[in-house]
C-alpha cells in the first residue's frame, strides 16, 4: 500500500518561506511522477508543482519564480520550497505520486499565510 506523508506546514507571514517534504512508501520510488497540488477553502484542488521521474520540472503560473519542487531518490522524498509566500498560498498543500496511471494521495499539510 502506497504511502505519502507530507510535512513543513505551518504559519507563515507574508513574505516568508516555508519547506514541504512529502517521503513516500514506494518500492522503486525513481520510477514515479511526483507533484504537490492544493486546494484552498472553497475551491477545487490544483496543481502547483510537478516533477517527473526523468526529472523534468512545471509550475503553476502563480507559483513560478517562488516555488521549486525537488526529490531525492535516495530518500524518496519530494520537496517543494515556497519563498516569497503570498496570502493566496493559504491552502492545505497535498503530495501526489503517479506512474502514468491513478494517483496516490497524501492526507496534507495546511500552510497558512498571514500577519
Amino acid at each position: 500500500q502506497v504511502q505519502l506523508v507530507e510535512s513543513g506546514g505551518g504559519l507563515v507571514q507574508p513574505g516568508g518561506s516555508l519547506r514541504l517534504s512529502c517521503a513516500a512508501s514506494l518500492s522503486i520510488f525513481s520510477l514515479y511522477n511526483m507533484g504537490w497540488y492544493r486546494q484552498a477553502p472553497g475551491r477545487q484542488r490544483a496543481l502547483v508543482a510537478r516533477i517527473l521521474a526523468i526529472g523534468n520540472t512545471n509550475y503553476a503560473d502563480s507559483v513560478k519564480g517562488r516555488f521549486t519542487i525537488s526529490r531525492d531518490n535516495g530518500k524518496k522524498t519530494v520537496y517543494l520550497q515556497m519563498s516569497s509566500l503570498k496570502l493566496e498560498d493559504t491552502a492545505v498543500y497535498y503530495c501526489q505520486a503517479d506512474r502514468g496511471g491513478p494517483s496516490n494521495w497524501g492526507q496534507g499539510t495546511q500552510v497558512t499565510v498571514s500577519s
